[in-house]
């Protein structure tokens, strides 16, 4: 893993574990898929959490200078993507999270160590 993407994945899991996204989960997809090389899954609580925490991702991707990123979904559909330069970051509702279940459709991609909680 190059310095730039710990680092992006170092700030996007400190700030959804600041903001109460739950399950958060890091996997490397770089030998397994070539959409991204990591996926950050968090869930939401609900409608309103999803949009404070899209809308703090976004501040936290031009505040840290991180240009380049690209977004899809809005708090309503329940599932919100940003991806930047290959970390692509998923934040669903429960139901949502479940339906789709992303960790078991990549369950071959290895969990990124995330910092102690």
């Amino acid at each position: 893993m190059n310095s730039m993407d710990q680092e992006v994945i170092k700030q996007v899991v400190e700030f959804l574990e600041d903001r109460k996204a739950e399950d958060i989960v890091a996997l490397d997809l770089r030998e397994l898929a070539n959409i991204a090389d990591y996926f950050i899954i968090a869930t939401g609580a609900n409608k309103p959490h999803l949009k404070a925490l899209h809308d703090g991702l976004q501040r936290l991707f031009k505040d840290a200078g991180f240009r380049g990123y690209h977004k899809a979904g809005v708090p309503e559909s329940g599932w919100m993507i940003m991806d930047y330069q290959g970390v692509m970051v998923h934040i669903f509702e429960r139901e949502l999270r479940e339906f789709y279940d992303l960790e078991q459709l990549w369950k071959d991609a290895p969990k990124v160590q995330l910092q102690d909680s």
